[in-house]
């Protein structure tokens, strides 16, 4: 990645007008970019981050295979994204009452670090015809004709792809989640655990529930690592941390970091007009796992598209994220709310240990765009006790 990345970018100095404005750099706003050239060849697409790239971004590190799947559709190669990083193609995971399952994954994740992933996708979209400036964004009005930012800048389109503190967000005055809907984690790295090559591991507990562990092996001894639970229950880093030992015994990470997760169980209406949201910005995080890149890049890549129609674009994106996620959000809407059993989750797991079919649906829906099927809701009711 040599000096591209290590350069630091001068903020922006002039009014500049351009036909998309997307803030965030990470995977939603490079998708965004993306789809933009790719809806518009010729258009002007800027890409505005507060960091310097490569770097870090709290997070699981996994990549389900249906984010490649959208990455691939915006012309990027899946293999040059996870070159390095081996394919991870079994799954293991441990209900609140100890009903544990392992099964192949139907098709196999990836653990990428996201220093390393997000400049992969950057990359793709600047090699696309985008540009990126370093630049923390402040300010952001909105006209009939245009939006400006910061007064420095102005576009047709802004995209907010700026994360869980969106920036663009509470331009538009949208609330924050609530404590209740939303989540926080905590990552650090840590060797394998004992026997895990090539096995993604998530543990969920009785205590402090909703809540689970992870430890997810990156293919070179070491695994990322992390506990994550809702706000409301009080959580402290202090909790976070008892809870990670509690579920991984033995796990010793550094670079522990925490990051907020905003749930897509209180994500706010994409308004009409000139600005759109993307990503956690929109509050696109999976409310039974805390996946959020399958989500970003899907996202991103709807509102790229969507950015060709100017005042219209908001109620373009509002649309099309309704016809590809509106379902799936629903359904994972309301498994979130059975979870909040832990009965319930021992008896899908237990289905799961039981058939091969369940235990896809269960990952499809906690890590892809799955729905809450018959056969799935049957076998879990079949395994109450």
């Amino acid at each position: 990645m040599g000096g591209r990345w290590g350069r630091r970018v001068p903020s922006v100095a002039a009014v500049e007008h351009w036909d998309v404005v997307v803030v965030g750099a990470g995977p939603a706003g490079a998708a965004t970019a993306l789809a933009a050239r790719r809806a518009a060849p010729s258009s002007r697409v800027l890409l505005l981050d507060r960091a310097d790239f490569p770097r870090d971004k709290v997070c699981g590190d996994g990549i389900a295979p249906e984010a490649l799947d959208v990455l691939a559709g915006l012309g990027v190669d899946p293999a040059a994204l996870t070159d390095g990083y081996p394919a991870v193609p079994r799954l293991r995971l441990r209900s609140p009452g100890g009903a544990a399952v392992e099964r192949a994954l139907h098709r196999p994740a990836h653990v990428v670090p996201r220093a390393v992933l997000d400049a992969r996708i950057l990359d793709a979209a600047l090699i696309g015809g985008a540009e990126l400036r370093r630049h923390q964004v402040r300010r952001l009005t909105a006209h009939p004709d245009r939006v400006e930012i910061d007064g420095v800048l102005s576009a047709d389109v802004v995209v907010g792809a700026d994360g869980a503190e969106s920036v663009v967000r509470r331009a538009l005055g949208l609330a924050p989640n609530e404590p209740d809907r939303m989540a926080v984690a905590l990552r650090g790295y840590a060797p394998e655990l004992p026997g895990q090559r090539g096995v993604q591991v998530i543990a969920t507990t009785e205590q402090r529930w909703p809540a689970y562990a992870w430890s997810f092996p990156l293919g070179d001894g070491r695994a990322n690592v992390g506990y994550g639970e809702l706000v409301s229950g009080g959580a402290s880093r202090a909790a976070l941390v008892e809870g990670l030992h509690r579920l991984l015994p033995g796990v010793e990470p550094d670079g522990l970091r925490a990051h907020r997760l905003p749930l897509s169980t209180q994500r706010p209406r994409q308004p009409d007009g000139r600005v759109l949201l993307a990503g956690d910005a929109a509050s696109l995080i999976n409310p039974l796992t805390g996946e959020g890149i399958f989500y970003a890049v899907l996202s991103g890549s709807l509102a790229g598209a969507a950015a060709v129609h100017g005042a219209d674009a908001g109620r373009a994106h509002r649309r099309a994220l309704q016809r590809r996620l509106g379902r799936h959000l629903r359904h994972s809407s309301a498994a979130s709310r059975l979870s909040r059993w832990p009965r319930i989750m021992d008896a899908a797991f237990r289905a799961a240990a039981a058939e091969q079919r369940v235990f896809d649906d269960v990952v499809d829906l906690g890590l892809a765009d799955g729905r809450l099927t018959l056969p799935t809701l049957a076998a879990a009711v079949r395994h109450l006790r």
